[in-house]
Protein backbone atom coordinates (compact mmCIF):
# COMPACT_ATOMS: atom_id res chain seq x y z
CA UNK A 1 0.00 0.00 0.00
CA UNK A 2 1.29 3.46 -0.98
CA UNK A 3 0.73 6.18 1.63
CA UNK A 4 2.26 9.38 0.27
CA UNK A 5 3.87 11.04 -2.77
CA UNK A 6 7.41 10.04 -1.78
CA UNK A 7 6.42 6.37 -1.57
CA UNK A 8 4.53 6.66 -4.86
CA UNK A 9 7.52 8.13 -6.71
CA UNK A 10 9.83 5.48 -5.25
CA UNK A 11 7.41 2.73 -6.26
CA UNK A 12 7.17 4.12 -9.81
CA UNK A 13 10.94 4.30 -10.06
CA UNK A 14 11.72 0.88 -8.54
CA UNK A 15 9.07 -0.90 -10.61
CA UNK A 16 9.96 0.94 -13.83
CA UNK A 17 6.38 2.12 -14.25
CA UNK A 18 5.84 3.85 -17.61
CA UNK A 19 2.23 5.03 -17.32
CA UNK A 20 -0.33 5.96 -14.67
CA UNK A 21 -3.88 4.90 -15.53
CA UNK A 22 -6.60 6.80 -13.67
CA UNK A 23 -9.89 4.90 -13.33
CA UNK A 24 -13.08 6.96 -12.99
CA UNK A 25 -16.61 5.61 -12.45
CA UNK A 26 -19.59 6.54 -14.60
CA UNK A 27 -23.20 6.65 -13.42
CA UNK A 28 -23.94 2.99 -14.15
CA UNK A 29 -20.78 1.76 -12.44
CA UNK A 30 -18.43 1.22 -15.36
CA UNK A 31 -14.76 2.10 -15.10
CA UNK A 32 -13.59 4.79 -17.52
CA UNK A 33 -9.91 5.66 -17.76
CA UNK A 34 -7.42 8.36 -18.61
CA UNK A 35 -3.67 7.69 -18.88
CA UNK A 36 -0.63 9.92 -18.30
CA UNK A 37 3.10 9.22 -18.64
CA UNK A 38 4.52 8.22 -15.26
CA UNK A 39 7.21 10.93 -15.40
CA UNK A 40 4.51 13.62 -15.23
CA UNK A 41 3.15 12.38 -11.88
CA UNK A 42 4.03 14.89 -9.14
CA UNK A 43 2.71 16.83 -6.13
CA UNK A 44 0.41 18.90 -8.34
CA UNK A 45 -1.35 15.70 -9.45
CA UNK A 46 -2.39 14.97 -5.88
CA UNK A 47 -3.29 18.58 -5.05
CA UNK A 48 -4.96 19.77 -8.24
CA UNK A 49 -5.85 16.45 -9.87
CA UNK A 50 -6.43 15.59 -13.50
CA UNK A 51 -9.09 17.63 -15.31
CA UNK A 52 -11.76 15.98 -17.47
CA UNK A 53 -15.19 16.66 -18.96
CA UNK A 54 -17.74 15.01 -16.70
CA UNK A 55 -20.70 15.62 -19.03
CA UNK A 56 -20.16 12.27 -20.76
CA UNK A 57 -20.42 10.18 -17.60
CA UNK A 58 -24.22 10.11 -17.35
CA UNK A 59 -24.67 12.20 -14.21
CA UNK A 60 -27.18 15.02 -13.91
CA UNK A 61 -25.77 18.23 -15.35
CA UNK A 62 -23.97 20.68 -13.11
CA UNK A 63 -23.39 24.32 -13.98
CA UNK A 64 -19.86 23.50 -15.00
CA UNK A 65 -19.05 20.03 -16.27
CA UNK A 66 -15.29 20.49 -15.84
CA UNK A 67 -14.15 18.23 -13.01
CA UNK A 68 -10.92 16.98 -11.53
CA UNK A 69 -9.96 13.48 -10.55
CA UNK A 70 -7.89 13.22 -7.33
CA UNK A 71 -6.11 9.85 -7.08
CA UNK A 72 -6.19 7.75 -3.91
CA UNK A 73 -2.66 6.39 -3.49
CA UNK A 74 -3.77 3.65 -1.09
CA UNK A 75 -5.75 2.04 -3.91
CA UNK A 76 -2.90 1.92 -6.46
CA UNK A 77 -2.06 -1.39 -8.18
CA UNK A 78 0.03 -2.63 -11.11
CA UNK A 79 -2.13 -3.60 -14.07
CA UNK A 80 -1.33 -7.16 -15.25
CA UNK A 81 -3.04 -6.65 -18.64
CA UNK A 82 -0.98 -3.85 -20.24
CA UNK A 83 2.11 -4.25 -22.43
CA UNK A 84 3.95 -1.40 -20.71
CA UNK A 85 4.26 -1.25 -16.91
CA UNK A 86 1.13 0.65 -15.83
CA UNK A 87 0.07 1.72 -12.36
CA UNK A 88 -3.72 1.87 -11.89
CA UNK A 89 -5.14 4.49 -9.52
CA UNK A 90 -8.73 5.04 -8.48
CA UNK A 91 -9.85 8.09 -6.55
CA UNK A 92 -12.42 10.83 -6.08
CA UNK A 93 -13.95 13.48 -8.31
CA UNK A 94 -14.26 17.17 -7.47
CA UNK A 95 -16.19 19.97 -9.15
CA UNK A 96 -13.97 22.92 -10.09
CA UNK A 97 -15.07 25.99 -8.14
CA UNK A 98 -13.62 29.09 -6.56
CA UNK A 99 -12.10 29.59 -4.07
CA UNK A 100 -11.67 25.82 -3.80
CA UNK A 101 -13.01 22.67 -5.38
CA UNK A 102 -15.85 20.69 -3.75
CA UNK A 103 -16.61 16.95 -3.86
CA UNK A 104 -19.01 16.06 -6.66
CA UNK A 105 -21.97 14.80 -4.61
CA UNK A 106 -23.29 12.47 -7.34
CA UNK A 107 -19.96 10.68 -7.80
CA UNK A 108 -20.37 7.06 -6.59
CA UNK A 109 -17.28 6.97 -4.37
CA UNK A 110 -18.28 10.26 -2.74
CA UNK A 111 -21.78 8.89 -2.04
CA UNK A 112 -20.24 5.86 -0.31
CA UNK A 113 -18.03 8.12 1.81
CA UNK A 114 -21.04 10.24 2.72
CA UNK A 115 -23.01 7.14 3.79
CA UNK A 116 -20.16 6.00 6.03
CA UNK A 117 -19.82 9.50 7.50
CA UNK A 118 -23.56 9.53 8.23
CA UNK A 119 -23.30 6.12 9.95
CA UNK A 120 -20.57 7.44 12.25
CA UNK A 121 -22.47 10.67 12.88
CA UNK A 122 -25.51 8.71 14.10
CA UNK A 123 -23.30 6.79 16.52
CA UNK A 124 -24.75 3.51 15.28
CA UNK A 125 -21.37 2.05 14.28
CA UNK A 126 -17.78 2.82 13.27
CA UNK A 127 -17.50 0.35 10.39
CA UNK A 128 -19.74 -1.26 7.81
CA UNK A 129 -18.16 -4.61 6.95
CA UNK A 130 -19.33 -6.43 3.82
CA UNK A 131 -18.40 -9.43 1.72
CA UNK A 132 -19.82 -9.78 -1.80
CA UNK A 133 -19.95 -13.02 -3.79
CA UNK A 134 -19.22 -12.60 -7.51
CA UNK A 135 -21.13 -14.97 -9.78
CA UNK A 136 -20.55 -14.85 -13.54
CA UNK A 137 -20.65 -16.91 -16.72
CA UNK A 138 -17.84 -17.71 -19.14
CA UNK A 139 -18.51 -18.42 -22.81
CA UNK A 140 -16.22 -19.35 -25.71
CA UNK A 141 -18.31 -17.43 -28.22
CA UNK A 142 -21.01 -14.76 -27.99
CA UNK A 143 -23.06 -13.62 -30.99
CA UNK A 144 -25.97 -11.20 -30.93
CA UNK A 145 -28.14 -9.22 -33.30
CA UNK A 146 -30.77 -6.55 -32.70
CA UNK A 147 -31.94 -5.34 -36.11
CA UNK A 148 -35.21 -5.26 -38.06
CA UNK A 149 -34.71 -8.67 -39.70
CA UNK A 150 -33.02 -10.51 -36.81
CA UNK A 151 -33.33 -10.38 -33.04
CA UNK A 152 -31.26 -13.12 -31.45
CA UNK A 153 -28.26 -14.07 -29.39
CA UNK A 154 -26.17 -17.23 -29.33
CA UNK A 155 -23.84 -18.49 -26.61
CA UNK A 156 -21.29 -21.28 -26.81
CA UNK A 157 -19.94 -23.08 -23.77
CA UNK A 158 -18.17 -26.43 -24.09
CA UNK A 159 -19.36 -27.56 -20.63
CA UNK A 160 -23.05 -27.12 -21.40
CA UNK A 161 -25.44 -29.98 -22.09
CA UNK A 162 -26.50 -28.40 -25.40
CA UNK A 163 -22.92 -28.61 -26.79
CA UNK A 164 -22.74 -32.42 -26.69
CA UNK A 165 -23.39 -32.61 -30.44
CA UNK A 166 -20.57 -30.24 -31.39
CA UNK A 167 -18.10 -31.69 -33.88
CA UNK A 168 -15.17 -30.97 -31.54
CA UNK A 169 -16.39 -32.57 -28.34
CA UNK A 170 -14.58 -34.26 -25.42
CA UNK A 171 -17.82 -35.58 -23.94
CA UNK A 172 -17.63 -33.89 -20.52
CA UNK A 173 -20.86 -31.95 -20.01
CA UNK A 174 -22.82 -30.83 -16.99
CA UNK A 175 -26.51 -31.64 -16.74
CA UNK A 176 -29.11 -28.91 -16.39
CA UNK A 177 -28.28 -26.92 -13.23
CA UNK A 178 -25.71 -29.63 -12.40
CA UNK A 179 -22.46 -27.68 -12.27
CA UNK A 180 -22.17 -27.03 -8.53
CA UNK A 181 -18.58 -27.73 -7.37
CA UNK A 182 -17.89 -29.73 -10.53
CA UNK A 183 -14.39 -31.23 -10.62
CA UNK A 184 -11.81 -31.70 -13.38
CA UNK A 185 -11.96 -32.47 -16.27
CA UNK A 186 -15.57 -31.32 -16.44
CA UNK A 187 -14.59 -28.09 -14.67
CA UNK A 188 -12.95 -26.60 -17.75
CA UNK A 189 -12.39 -23.17 -16.14
CA UNK A 190 -10.40 -24.25 -13.07
CA UNK A 191 -7.06 -22.93 -14.34
CA UNK A 192 -8.73 -19.74 -15.54
CA UNK A 193 -10.12 -19.12 -12.03
CA UNK A 194 -6.70 -19.70 -10.48
CA UNK A 195 -5.24 -17.11 -12.85
CA UNK A 196 -8.05 -14.69 -11.98
CA UNK A 197 -7.28 -15.09 -8.27
CA UNK A 198 -3.57 -14.38 -8.82
CA UNK A 199 -4.41 -11.24 -10.81
CA UNK A 200 -6.86 -10.13 -8.12
CA UNK A 201 -4.06 -10.37 -5.57
CA UNK A 202 -2.16 -7.72 -7.55
CA UNK A 203 -5.13 -5.40 -7.01
CA UNK A 204 -5.19 -6.13 -3.28
CA UNK A 205 -8.41 -8.15 -3.50
CA UNK A 206 -8.42 -10.93 -0.89
CA UNK A 207 -10.12 -14.05 -2.23
CA UNK A 208 -11.79 -16.48 0.17
CA UNK A 209 -12.38 -19.25 -2.38
CA UNK A 210 -13.58 -19.98 -5.92
CA UNK A 211 -15.61 -22.79 -7.46
CA UNK A 212 -17.92 -23.84 -10.28
CA UNK A 213 -21.49 -22.72 -9.64
CA UNK A 214 -24.83 -24.46 -10.15
CA UNK A 215 -25.29 -23.40 -13.77
CA UNK A 216 -23.89 -26.16 -15.95
CA UNK A 217 -23.05 -23.74 -18.77
CA UNK A 218 -19.92 -22.07 -17.45
CA UNK A 219 -21.33 -20.44 -14.30
CA UNK A 220 -18.59 -19.62 -11.77
CA UNK A 221 -18.21 -17.93 -8.40
CA UNK A 222 -15.43 -16.07 -6.63
CA UNK A 223 -16.07 -15.08 -3.01
CA UNK A 224 -13.89 -12.48 -1.32
CA UNK A 225 -13.04 -11.88 2.33
CA UNK A 226 -15.01 -9.52 4.53
CA UNK A 227 -13.77 -5.95 4.57
CA UNK A 228 -14.52 -2.24 4.83
CA UNK A 229 -17.45 -1.13 2.65
CA UNK A 230 -15.53 1.52 0.68
CA UNK A 231 -12.63 -0.82 -0.06
CA UNK A 232 -15.01 -3.60 -1.09
CA UNK A 233 -16.82 -1.20 -3.44
CA UNK A 234 -13.44 -0.38 -4.99
CA UNK A 235 -12.62 -4.09 -5.08
CA UNK A 236 -15.90 -4.94 -6.80
CA UNK A 237 -15.03 -2.84 -9.83
CA UNK A 238 -11.46 -4.16 -9.74
CA UNK A 239 -12.81 -7.73 -9.63
CA UNK A 240 -15.05 -7.18 -12.65
CA UNK A 241 -12.12 -5.64 -14.53
CA UNK A 242 -9.77 -8.51 -13.63
CA UNK A 243 -12.30 -11.27 -14.36
CA UNK A 244 -13.23 -9.85 -17.77
CA UNK A 245 -9.65 -9.17 -18.85
CA UNK A 246 -8.22 -12.48 -17.59
CA UNK A 247 -10.99 -14.27 -19.47
CA UNK A 248 -10.29 -12.27 -22.64
CA UNK A 249 -6.57 -13.08 -22.44
CA UNK A 250 -7.57 -16.76 -22.37
CA UNK A 251 -9.80 -16.45 -25.42
CA UNK A 252 -13.13 -16.55 -23.59
CA UNK A 253 -15.72 -13.95 -22.54
CA UNK A 254 -16.97 -13.33 -18.98
CA UNK A 255 -20.33 -11.72 -18.22
CA UNK A 256 -22.04 -10.71 -14.97
CA UNK A 257 -25.47 -10.57 -16.62
CA UNK A 258 -27.99 -11.86 -14.05
CA UNK A 259 -29.69 -14.23 -16.50
CA UNK A 260 -27.73 -14.96 -19.70
CA UNK A 261 -28.91 -18.59 -19.95
CA UNK A 262 -32.61 -19.44 -20.18
CA UNK A 263 -33.75 -22.15 -17.78
CA UNK A 264 -30.66 -22.23 -15.54
CA UNK A 265 -29.58 -20.44 -12.37
CA UNK A 266 -28.68 -16.79 -12.79
CA UNK A 267 -25.82 -14.67 -11.47
CA UNK A 268 -26.35 -12.88 -8.18
CA UNK A 269 -24.00 -10.87 -6.01
CA UNK A 270 -25.01 -11.84 -2.48
CA UNK A 271 -23.75 -9.28 0.02
CA UNK A 272 -22.75 -10.41 3.52
CA UNK A 273 -22.73 -7.64 6.14
CA UNK A 274 -22.17 -6.69 9.75
CA UNK A 275 -21.54 -3.51 11.76
CA UNK A 276 -18.67 -2.88 14.14
CA UNK A 277 -18.18 -0.33 16.90
CA UNK A 278 -14.95 0.00 18.86
CA UNK A 279 -13.85 -3.21 17.14
CA UNK A 280 -16.86 -5.21 18.37
CA UNK A 281 -19.35 -6.95 16.08
CA UNK A 282 -22.72 -5.35 16.87
CA UNK A 283 -24.69 -8.14 15.20
CA UNK A 284 -23.80 -10.91 17.67
CA UNK A 285 -25.81 -11.79 20.79
CA UNK A 286 -25.76 -15.30 22.19
CA UNK A 287 -29.04 -17.03 22.98
CA UNK A 288 -31.27 -15.19 20.51
CA UNK A 289 -32.66 -16.39 17.15
CA UNK A 290 -29.55 -17.30 15.11
CA UNK A 291 -27.51 -15.47 17.82
CA UNK A 292 -28.37 -12.13 16.22
CA UNK A 293 -28.58 -8.97 18.33
CA UNK A 294 -31.43 -6.46 18.45
CA UNK A 295 -29.25 -4.12 16.36
CA UNK A 296 -28.92 -6.83 13.71
CA UNK A 297 -32.67 -7.46 13.72
CA UNK A 298 -33.43 -3.75 13.36
CA UNK A 299 -30.92 -3.54 10.51
CA UNK A 300 -32.71 -6.48 8.85
CA UNK A 301 -36.01 -4.69 9.46
CA UNK A 302 -34.75 -1.60 7.66
CA UNK A 303 -33.52 -3.65 4.72
CA UNK A 304 -36.81 -5.49 4.36
CA UNK A 305 -38.89 -2.32 4.76
CA UNK A 306 -37.02 -0.66 1.90
CA UNK A 307 -35.96 -3.73 -0.12
CA UNK A 308 -38.31 -3.02 -3.03
CA UNK A 309 -36.83 0.48 -3.40
CA UNK A 310 -33.33 -0.94 -2.88
CA UNK A 311 -33.85 -3.14 -5.94
CA UNK A 312 -33.61 -0.01 -8.10
CA UNK A 313 -29.95 0.22 -7.03
CA UNK A 314 -29.09 -3.43 -6.31
CA UNK A 315 -30.84 -4.82 -9.42
CA UNK A 316 -30.83 -1.96 -11.95
CA UNK A 317 -31.15 -3.86 -15.24
CA UNK A 318 -34.11 -5.28 -17.13
CA UNK A 319 -32.28 -8.62 -17.10
CA UNK A 320 -32.16 -8.56 -13.27
CA UNK A 321 -35.83 -9.50 -13.06
CA UNK A 322 -35.39 -12.59 -15.20
CA UNK A 323 -33.23 -13.89 -12.33
CA UNK A 324 -35.44 -12.92 -9.37
CA UNK A 325 -37.82 -15.83 -9.91
CA UNK A 326 -38.73 -18.69 -7.55
CA UNK A 327 -36.83 -21.94 -8.07
CA UNK A 328 -33.57 -20.69 -9.57
CA UNK A 329 -31.41 -20.11 -6.46
CA UNK A 330 -32.66 -16.51 -6.26
CA UNK A 331 -35.11 -14.98 -3.74
CA UNK A 332 -38.46 -13.45 -4.62
CA UNK A 333 -40.23 -13.14 -1.24
CA UNK A 334 -39.50 -10.43 1.33
CA UNK A 335 -38.32 -12.15 4.51
CA UNK A 336 -35.41 -13.54 6.51
CA UNK A 337 -34.40 -16.93 7.91
CA UNK A 338 -31.52 -19.05 9.09
CA UNK A 339 -29.77 -21.03 6.33
CA UNK A 340 -32.67 -20.51 3.92
CA UNK A 341 -31.57 -19.68 0.37
CA UNK A 342 -35.12 -18.90 -0.74
CA UNK A 343 -35.41 -15.85 1.56
CA UNK A 344 -34.19 -12.37 0.63
CA UNK A 345 -32.06 -12.29 3.78
CA UNK A 346 -30.27 -15.48 4.75
CA UNK A 347 -28.35 -15.97 7.97
CA UNK A 348 -25.48 -18.39 7.25
CA UNK A 349 -25.46 -21.16 9.86
CA UNK A 350 -21.71 -21.70 9.39
CA UNK A 351 -20.83 -18.16 10.58
CA UNK A 352 -20.88 -18.98 14.31
CA UNK A 353 -17.98 -16.90 15.67
CA UNK A 354 -18.94 -13.64 17.45
CA UNK A 355 -16.44 -11.77 15.25
CA UNK A 356 -18.08 -12.78 11.95
CA UNK A 357 -21.74 -13.26 12.89
CA UNK A 358 -23.65 -11.76 9.98
CA UNK A 359 -26.37 -12.18 7.39
CA UNK A 360 -26.48 -11.83 3.63
CA UNK A 361 -28.80 -9.95 1.29
CA UNK A 362 -29.35 -12.35 -1.61
CA UNK A 363 -31.21 -10.15 -4.06
CA UNK A 364 -28.39 -7.94 -5.51
CA UNK A 365 -26.60 -8.66 -8.78
CA UNK A 366 -23.42 -7.29 -10.30
CA UNK A 367 -25.09 -5.04 -12.88
CA UNK A 368 -25.33 -2.59 -9.97
CA UNK A 369 -23.06 0.36 -9.33
CA UNK A 370 -21.47 -1.08 -6.16
CA UNK A 371 -20.93 2.29 -4.48
CA UNK A 372 -24.61 3.19 -4.78
CA UNK A 373 -25.84 -0.32 -3.97
CA UNK A 374 -23.73 -0.78 -0.83
CA UNK A 375 -24.51 2.77 0.33
CA UNK A 376 -28.25 2.25 -0.18
CA UNK A 377 -28.06 -1.02 1.79
CA UNK A 378 -26.30 0.78 4.64
CA UNK A 379 -28.81 3.66 4.67
CA UNK A 380 -31.77 1.24 4.76
CA UNK A 381 -30.23 -0.68 7.65
CA UNK A 382 -29.49 2.50 9.59
CA UNK A 383 -33.10 3.57 9.10
CA UNK A 384 -34.14 0.27 10.65
CA UNK A 385 -31.89 0.86 13.66
CA UNK A 386 -33.08 4.45 14.09
CA UNK A 387 -36.76 3.49 13.94
CA UNK A 388 -36.38 0.11 15.71
CA UNK A 389 -38.03 -1.81 12.86
CA UNK A 390 -38.41 -5.40 14.05
CA UNK A 391 -39.06 -7.72 11.08
CA UNK A 392 -41.19 -10.04 13.22
CA UNK A 393 -43.71 -7.20 13.64
CA UNK A 394 -44.25 -7.02 9.87
CA UNK A 395 -44.68 -10.68 8.91
CA UNK A 396 -41.19 -10.80 7.42
CA UNK A 397 -40.14 -14.00 9.15
CA UNK A 398 -38.33 -15.88 10.26
CA UNK A 399 -39.36 -18.16 7.40
CA UNK A 400 -37.76 -21.50 8.23
CA UNK A 401 -39.29 -23.30 5.25
CA UNK A 402 -38.88 -23.32 1.48
CA UNK A 403 -40.56 -20.19 0.13
CA UNK A 404 -40.48 -21.64 -3.39
CA UNK A 405 -43.06 -24.28 -2.39
CA UNK A 406 -45.83 -21.92 -1.26
CA UNK A 407 -49.29 -22.07 -2.79
CA UNK A 408 -50.68 -19.01 -4.55
CA UNK A 409 -52.94 -18.40 -1.56
CA UNK A 410 -49.98 -18.48 0.84
CA UNK A 411 -47.95 -16.18 -1.41
CA UNK A 412 -50.78 -13.64 -1.39
CA UNK A 413 -50.21 -13.03 2.33
CA UNK A 414 -46.52 -12.18 1.85
CA UNK A 415 -44.62 -9.30 0.26
CA UNK A 416 -42.53 -9.86 -2.83
CA UNK A 417 -39.66 -8.22 -4.69
CA UNK A 418 -40.44 -6.20 -7.82
CA UNK A 419 -41.05 -8.35 -10.88
CA UNK A 420 -39.74 -5.77 -13.36
CA UNK A 421 -37.43 -2.79 -13.63
CA UNK A 422 -40.43 -0.48 -13.99
CA UNK A 423 -41.76 -1.77 -10.67
CA UNK A 424 -38.40 -1.19 -8.98
CA UNK A 425 -38.19 2.36 -10.34
CA UNK A 426 -41.69 3.09 -9.01
CA UNK A 427 -40.76 1.62 -5.62
CA UNK A 428 -37.76 3.96 -5.41
CA UNK A 429 -39.86 6.92 -6.50
CA UNK A 430 -42.29 6.16 -3.66
CA UNK A 431 -39.65 5.43 -1.01
CA UNK A 432 -36.34 7.31 -1.05
CA UNK A 433 -36.39 9.58 2.03
CA UNK A 434 -34.14 7.12 3.88
CA UNK A 435 -31.47 7.67 1.21
CA UNK A 436 -31.45 11.48 1.27
CA UNK A 437 -30.79 11.83 5.00
CA UNK A 438 -27.87 14.21 5.60
CA UNK A 439 -27.61 14.63 1.80
CA UNK A 440 -26.03 11.19 1.31
CA UNK A 441 -27.96 10.57 -1.92
CA UNK A 442 -28.73 13.89 -3.64
CA UNK A 443 -32.32 14.06 -4.92
CA UNK A 444 -30.90 15.06 -8.30
CA UNK A 445 -29.08 11.75 -8.44
CA UNK A 446 -32.19 9.76 -7.50
CA UNK A 447 -34.27 11.51 -10.15
CA UNK A 448 -31.58 10.89 -12.76
CA UNK A 449 -31.35 7.23 -11.72
CA UNK A 450 -35.11 6.68 -11.94
CA UNK A 451 -35.16 8.33 -15.37
CA UNK A 452 -32.34 6.06 -16.56
CA UNK A 453 -34.14 2.91 -15.37
CA UNK A 454 -37.39 3.94 -17.04
CA UNK A 455 -35.58 4.71 -20.28
CA UNK A 456 -33.99 1.22 -20.24
CA UNK A 457 -37.34 -0.42 -19.58
CA UNK A 458 -39.04 1.65 -22.27
CA UNK A 459 -36.38 0.85 -24.86
CA UNK A 460 -36.65 -2.89 -24.25
CA UNK A 461 -40.44 -2.77 -24.34
CA UNK A 462 -40.29 -1.58 -27.97
CA UNK A 463 -38.27 -4.58 -29.19
CA UNK A 464 -40.12 -7.74 -30.32
CA UNK A 465 -38.97 -10.87 -28.50
CA UNK A 466 -38.02 -14.08 -30.37
CA UNK A 467 -40.32 -16.09 -28.09
CA UNK A 468 -43.24 -14.04 -29.37
CA UNK A 469 -42.78 -15.65 -32.76
CA UNK A 470 -43.41 -19.02 -31.12
CA UNK A 471 -46.34 -17.71 -29.12
CA UNK A 472 -48.23 -15.59 -31.63
CA UNK A 473 -46.95 -16.04 -35.20
CA UNK A 474 -49.83 -18.28 -36.30
CA UNK A 475 -52.65 -16.39 -34.59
Amino acid sequence: MIHNLEEALRYIRENEVKFIDFKMVDLRGRWKHLTVPANTFNADTLQYGIGFDGSNYGYAEVKKSDMVFIPDLKAAALDPFTYEKTLVMIGDVMVIEEPENRPFDQYPRNVAKAALDYMRKTGAADEMIIGPEYEFHVFENVRRAVRPDKIAYELRNAESYWSNDDKENLGFHHPYDGGYHADLPGDATYNLRNEIVMNLEQFGVDVKYHHHEVGGSGQLEIEVSLGNMLKLADDTLAAKYVIRNTAAENGVSATFMPKPVYGEAGNGMHVHMLLRKDGKNLFYQQGTYANLSKTAMYFIGGLLKHVRALCAFTNPSTNSYKRLLPGFEAPATVGYALANRSSVIRIPSYAKSPDVKRFELRSPDATCNPYYAYSAILMAGLDGIENKIDPKDHNWGPFDFNLYDLTDEEKAHLEHLPSSLEEAAKALEDDYAFLTKDGVFPETLIRTWIGMLRKDAGNLRKIPHPAEIDMYYDL
